[in-house]
């Protein structure tokens, strides 16, 4: 069940090198922040330009894909992150199956 508090979609930023294991394994267990961190983290899509700014900036061939949040839901926490917002974290894998688009090769400033 959709939870009407929260959008049904998230995006996850990822590098070209990541992308590309990504749809070689079917499944991201999670960049080196995620991993260290202990669950992935996502923007809504009011989000992503800040993540953007503030992890990815000044680097190329960044991959955004958006992710459908219900068939994660049992994974997904929404925590209280930068400027008071929730942001939504898996706790688990992403697998592609999950994945309901994305945009290639995005530059950031």
């Amino acid at each position: 069940m959709h939870d009407s508090k929260h959008p049904r979609t998230a995006f996850k930023i990822l590098t070209a090198a990541q992308w590309a294991q990504f749809e070689a394994d079917g499944l991201f267990k999670g960049a080196p922040v995620d991993l260290a961190d202990g669950y992935i983290h996502l923007s809504t899509q009011d989000q992503v330009q800040g993540t953007l700014e503030k992890h990815f900036a000044g680097q190329d061939g960044l991959v955004i894909a958006e992710v459908d949040l219900a068939p994660l839901q049992s994974l997904i926490k929404w925590v209280v992150s930068r400027g008071g917002a929730l942001f939504p974290h898996i706790y688990g894998d992403l697998p592609m199956t999950a994945i309901i688009g994305y945009v290639p090769q995005i530059k950031t400033g």
